[in-house]
């Protein structure tokens, strides 16, 4: 497994990376991009967050790797923001993930109209 500053380069980043948002609550705006977000608000947050998906498919359609890689970065960082901005665990969303885990798309999507 790749190794990054000696921790491991996986999945676990992103609950690291929650941790350290969440932590930018109500911290100084001028001295964190973190706490300025959530200084805006919500909407600003879920702005931010829909400008990432865009420039995600922009580079998904590119074909580019490393630009894919960099925007799906920013995309899952502002995602995370607007968890913490909720106060949305990611367990919560790994709980509802697993649940779905061996269900066939179409299968879980009918169980949400029931």
């Amino acid at each position: 497994m790749p190794q990054d500053s000696g921790r491991p380069v996986d999945a676990t980043i992103l609950d690291r990376l929650y941790k350290v948002v969440e932590s930018r609550k109500g911290a100084n705006p001028d001295r964190s991009n973190t706490a300025r977000l959530f200084a805006k608000g919500t909407e600003k947050i879920a702005q931010k967050l829909g400008e990432e998906a865009i420039e995600t498919v922009i580079e998904g359609v590119r074909g580019k790797k490393r630009e894919l890689a960099a925007e799906s970065a920013d995309l899952l960082y502002h995602l995370l923001v607007l968890w913490a901005d909720r106060e949305l665990k990611p367990a919560e969303v790994w709980a509802t993930l697993a649940a779905r885990e061996g269900l066939s798309g179409i299968e879980e999507k009918k169980s949400r109209k029931g």
